[in-house]
This record gives C-alpha cells, structure tokens and sequence, in this order.
C-alpha cells in the first residue's frame, strides 16, 4: 500500500511539474507574441506622426505659395527667391555642380544685386556723415 502511496505521489508530481513546465512555456510564448505586437503597433504609429507631420509640411508649404501669389510678387522677389535656393543647394554635402541655364542673366543679377546692396549702405554712410 505504501508503495502504492508513493508511486501514486510520484506520478502526481511527474503530471504536477509538466503542467507547470507547459504553462511557463506557454506564458513565456503569450509575453513574446504580446511584445512582438506592441513594437508592431509602435512602429505603425510611428510611421503614422512621420506621414502626418509630412502632409502638415506639404499643407504649409503650399498655403505660403498660395499666399505669395495672391500678393502679386515682384521680379526682384522671385529673384531672391532663387538665389536662396542656391545657396540652400550650396550649403549641402552633394558632389553635384547645379548651374544654371541662364547663366549670364544670373551674373547679371548678382551684379545687379550687388550694385543694390552698395547703393543702399553708401546711402546708410551719407547719412553717418551728415550727423
């Protein structure tokens, strides 16, 4: 009887340790599967903001291009303009040489320009002079 006892209690501890190794196994297997998922949804949320702060770029940058039309720029704005943007070309680590196909007008400009500035700080310099 009492070995009966005993191997009984053992069979009852064999069945007892398996039941406990599947259901660790199993928790171990829901908490990577329940991770896995949260990083899935970070990730898609993530790329959600990058997507939306884009649009909201693009928005803005069309409204302000809608805005300067409606405004009726000046020759001399668009000019600006252009020559920020090649100084934005000029500040990047490209290997690439933009020039442009009016190449002689862009002298021109900038020597336009130029004159213009001189213009306008020999104005600010007489008026230095005369006080």
């Amino acid at each position: 009887m009492r070995a009966e006892r005993e191997k009984r209690e053992a069979i009852l501890r064999a069945e007892g340790e398996k039941q406990s190794a599947i259901l660790t196994a199993q928790g171990e297997k829901e908490s990577v599967i329940l991770q896995a998922e949260a990083q899935k949804v970070a990730m898609i949320k993530e790329a959600e903001g990058r997507a939306e702060a884009m649009i909201k770029d693009y928005q803005a940058r069309a409204e302000s291009i809608r805005l300067i039309n409606e405004a009726k720029p000046s020759q001399e704005y668009l000019q600006l303009k252009s020559f920020e943007c090649y100084s934005d070309l000029a500040d990047g680590k490209s290997t690439k040489l933009v020039v442009p196909t009016e190449l002689g007008k862009l002298v021109s400009d900038v020597a336009a320009i130029s004159a213009a500035v001189d213009i306008k700080s020999d104005k600010g310099s007489t008026k230095a002079k005369k006080e």
